[in-house]
């Protein structure tokens, strides 16, 4: 064995970002690979050196094989680092790596093989007499054969891919019904994931605790744990808030199951790091599997025992040694961490994709892994984190406030994210006594239509943002002046104008603002009429701050916000949380002001729901072409000059965006 001068990080996102911080405080270079839809992703930012392995799809990129060889080699790496997911558990990757001459960081490709497939993990625990789940222990590849399996292993059972982990290629069988169709989506899924289909089925046990050990082997027989970690906070077999220590581990049981998975990677002669998972019912316990590599959620056990993993696992593949004893792993306060998804919790976690606005996280308070910069793209392709946000405490209350103080502060703009969730989740009375097990989200969580309460000041912002923006965007003589918003025939102080200048929406509400010119100080009298509301009326001033930053003053109130356009809305964000608007001129005569010579273009996001005129027919200044419908009114799109309709791009149905161009109007 010799010291690695430069490593391959064969891996995308946070994780990639990880590893090659720990690799180049040990002097050693590092390079990464990338797919097509990762070219400008921030791991290849910070990396600096890059190969592109395949197309956005993971089998075409991550998952290629001898594409990632050939980046190895292409940038004389002498080592590579998987990560977690993709291929970091696959033995023919490993053998891969070790034929063309290089280190693998990790287990062997015989210990993945034995450890690795949840089947083959079974039978190497059951050997040593650790207690094992009740079920099937050969990996199953023929549809047919699982479903034979669920019948014979009874309900409720679960389907869990052999050579996957994080939830993905899982399933909950609780009914006979439509099961060949359950099982081939949990065989298809797991297939596209990792590369194989292949199945193991087990009794699910409900109610239980998901405690996963962290071990570290030298390859030779030595072998220690650093602790476990709590994991029962999970939505669809996907974890979301992880612990170390657990907190509800009587001594006697943490310490069989410490050992029991001490003896499993001796008894193996592990090399480098994994995980061993069990479930646990009262005072029971069952081997679950092996994890063969770095878990999503080693920050945790880094916090309470203050080492470096990545540092470790290149050690080891370094040296061939731990350098570590079991009783120099001691345990030091609590540590949690809760993964940021771009996803809807009130949609049943639908992940979502797009542009990310803004990003802030509390950095000061908080361990931040993330993967993405504000202006990177959360694409449809990958797992759809944002960050994951770690929290330490010298007890296990204390680190748990600290991270519900530190993600009430979090600010991301341009998606639906899970943080408000999360929130929520720290502070069920479950999750603060410690009382949790892997169902509980899954009983009590209930996605609902919430309504969201709005503040007024963020509408007022939102509304004086826009005026801001339209004044800029539009020419509209006199009126692009602040001090014309409306008629008024009366002497005195600025007051709103009697008619809306913008209709916001947002939380099911709608408000009809009106405004004042500014008065001497700068400030704008505003009117917010909502739905069935009393009328708010505020006194406000928008003004820009530090790093693309608003400051609001209104009333003793002042607050600083981040406003963005996304698409059609208006994004505004604060300590006072996150409200996304609709915003459109109230009649539709404003909005055919917004189209300019010969295209007509839609003044905002709507659906077409009516189309007046064919390709080629003569219309006149004036008339209507298209009819839009948006913020339940209806928008009529108008011809601006005399001539004749071409290039028809829309049809009744049709949902287009804001300044999308509908038509042409030629002489």
């Amino acid at each position: 064995m010799k010291p690695i001068q430069k490593l391959l990080i064969a891996n995308r996102g946070e994780i990639a970002c990880r590893i090659a911080r720990t690799a180049r405080r040990l002097g050693i270079a590092v390079a990464g690979i990338h797919s097509q839809a990762d070219a400008r992703a921030r791991h290849v930012r910070e990396l600096g050196e890059s190969v592109l392995v395949g197309a956005a799809a993971p089998a075409a990129s991550y998952l290629n094989i001898a594409a990632i060889i050939a980046a190895a080699k292409r940038v004389g790496a002498d080592a590579i680092h998987p990560g977690y997911g993709f291929v970091s558990e696959n033995p023919e990757f490993v053998r891969a790596v070790e034929a063309a001459g290089l280190c693998f960081v990790g287990p062997t490709a015989e210990t993945m093989e034995r450890l690795g497939g949840k089947a083959s993990a079974k039978r190497e625990a059951a050997k040593l007499g650790i207690p094992t789940v009740p079920g099937d222990t050969a990996g199953l590849t023929d549809p047919a054969a699982v479903i034979e399996a669920v019948r014979a292993c009874g309900l409720p059972a679960l389907l869990k891919a052999v050579a996957g982990g994080g939830g993905r290629g899982m399933a909950l069988i609780e009914s006979f019904e439509n099961l060949p169709t359950r099982v081939d989506s949990a065989m298809r899924e797991a297939a596209q994931a990792f590369g194989s289909g292949e199945m193991i089925v087990e009794r699910y046990l409900p109610s239980v605790r998901h405690i996963e050990v962290q071990i570290a082997g030298d390859g030779r027989g030595e072998a220690i744990h650093l602790y476990e970690r709590e994991c029962s906070l999970q939505r669809r077999h996907q974890k979301v808030i992880e612990e170390a220590p657990s907190a509800g581990l009587e001594p006697g049981l943490r310490a069989r199951i410490l050992e029991d998975a001490r003896r499993l990677a001796a008894a193996l002669h592990y090399r480098g790091l994994g995980t061993v998972e069990f479930i646990v019912s009262g005072s029971d316990y069952y081997f679950l599997e092996v994890n063969p590599r770095l878990q999503v959620e080693h920050p945790v056990t880094e916090e309470i025992t203050g080492l470096d993993l990545v540092e470790l696992q290149l050690r080891i593949a370094a040296t061939g040694t731990l350098g570590l004893k079991q009783d120099q792993v001691q345990v030091r306060g609590h540590s949690f961490e809760a993964r940021v998804y771009a996803e809807d919790a009130d949609a049943g976690f639908l992940p979502g994709a797009g542009a990310l606005r803004w990003l802030r996280f509390p950095t000061e308070s908080l361990r931040v892994e993330s993967g993405v910069d504000a202006g990177d793209e959360i694409t449809p392709f990958y797992d759809p984190m944002i960050a994951k946000l770690v929290s330490r405490g010298a007890n296990r209350i204390e680190a748990l406030d600290r991270l519900s103080a530190g993600l009430a502060s979090c600010e991301v703009v341009g998606l639906t994210t899970n943080l408000g969730f999360l929130r929520e989740l720290l502070g069920w009375p479950e999750t603060r006594s410690g009382e949790m097990h892997t169902r509980l989200i899954d009983a009590r969580w209930q996605p609902v239509a919430r309504r969201v309460e709005t503040p007024a000041e963020h509408v007022a912002a939102a509304a004086l943002w826009w005026l801001a923006r339209e004044r800029r965007r539009c020419d509209w003589g006199v009126w692009t002046q602040p001090e014309f918003n409306g008629w008024r025939t009366l002497a005195g102080p600025p007051l709103p104008s009697p008619q809306p200048s913008v209709m916001l929406a947002a939380g099911g509400v709608n408000w009809a603002v009106h405004f004042s010119a500014p008065d001497a100080q700068g400030f704008t009298q505003i009117a917010l009429a909502a739905d069935a509301q009393a009328t708010v009326n505020l006194r406000a001033c928008l003004s820009a701050a530090t790093d693309g930053a608003q400051v609001l003053e209104c009333g003793d109130t002042r607050l600083e916000l981040r406003l963005f356009a996304v698409g059609a809305s208006l994004e505004v964000n604060s300590a006072r949380g996150t409200s996304r608007f609709d915003a459109a001129p109230p009649l539709a005569a404003s909005a055919a002001t917004a189209v300019i010579g010969s295209e007509l273009k839609a003044p905002m996001m709507g659906k077409v729901v009516a189309v007046l005129a064919a390709e080629g027919d003569a219309v006149q200044a004036g008339q209507t072409v298209i009819v839009l419908e948006s913020m339940k009114m209806e928008l009529q799109v108008v011809a601006e000059r005399d001539g004749a309709v071409c290039g028809l791009r829309c049809a009744v149905g049709d949902m287009v965006g804001r300044g999308d161009v509908l038509c042409e109007v030629t002489a």
